[in-house]
């Protein structure tokens, strides 16, 4: 179904399809395409409204009895890392940043095959080949990175150090990769994905940490998370992060207590899509 406004990018709202998030619920998006021209700047607004970018075309959760997803983001100026995450960033700080071109590599797909196998083999995305993996990295209409985390070491067994069994690794071997936005007010993570042979590093958290210093460091006030999704284990990590806020009820605010938004919404308190439409601001 097409909703349009005038002098406006077209809005388009899918068909209903089983949740990935919550168990026995359906999820519905509202999207439109980006197009060169003004594609920055809808990617801009639009992000700061609860969009997300999906290669051309920004989405959003437009679900007819359910308003889980909110989406989330960091405060940079605000954040202070816990005393796991500051662990984190000291069991990682042999890796070094590279920040490069929105351009795919075997060596990128090779990885992100090893973690969709050992971490999502049942999810959307199990049956990319390499020829959609590089349609997702390359095919953006607006400022985009490709950063990568790469170590030094032998992928193996450290019996010398400290941490006696760490694993550590091959100098330049891929530890971590994320597809990066950058967006007028943040650093927004588009996908991101890392080797499970490290799960003891704690890959994920530190990519977003270095995002936060990344963001710091160039004087973005805000890293974009994606969606939150209160009730889903998939998504519990990202409330562990200080100085969080969500977009809900169309504003940003402070998460609080995740506990408080647990609340299902009946179906009839969900704006028609056309109202959703209406209100959004565009550039």
């Amino acid at each position: 179904m097409r909703h349009t406004l005038t002098h406006s990018p077209q809005f388009y709202v899918t068909a209903p399809q089983p949740c990935p998030y919550l168990h026995g619920r359906a999820e519905r998006k509202l999207f439109t395409a980006l197009h060169p021209g003004n594609a920055q700047e809808l990617n801009n607004a639009l992000s700061r409204q609860g969009f997300r970018r999906s290669q051309n075309v920004l989405y959003r959760p437009s679900c007819e009895s359910c308003v889980a997803c909110m989406s989330a983001r960091i405060r940079v100026k605000d954040f202070e890392p816990g005393r796991t995450q500051r662990r984190v960033a000291r069991r990682n700080a042999d890796l070094s940043r590279l920040a490069t071109s929105a351009w795919a590599t075997e060596e990128q797909f090779d990885l992100f095959r090893r973690y969709l196998d050992q971490r999502h083999a049942d999810g959307g995305m199990a049956d990319m080949d390499i020829f959609e993996f590089a349609a997702m990295v390359e095919e953006t209409a607006v400022r985009t990175r490709v950063i990568e985390y790469r170590g030094s070491g032998i992928l193996g067994t450290d019996t010398t150090g400290a941490d006696a069994g760490d694993s550590v690794l091959s100098d330049p071997d891929l530890a971590a990769v994320c597809l990066t936005d950058i967006l007028d007010d943040g650093l927004s993570l588009v996908y991101s994905f890392f080797d499970p042979r490290l799960s003891h590093r704690s890959l994920g958290t530190h990519v977003i940490l270095d995002h936060v210093e990344l963001a710091r460091e160039t004087g973005l006030p805000y890293v974009y998370l994606g969606y939150w999704v209160p009730g889903s284990r998939k998504m519990d990590y990202k409330a562990r992060f200080g100085a969080l806020e969500i977009y809900k009820g169309g504003v940003w605010q402070d998460i609080g207590n995740p506990a408080d938004h647990c609340d299902e919404a009946h179906p009839l308190a969900v704006d028609p899509i056309v109202e959703q439409v209406a209100r959004i601001d565009l550039p």
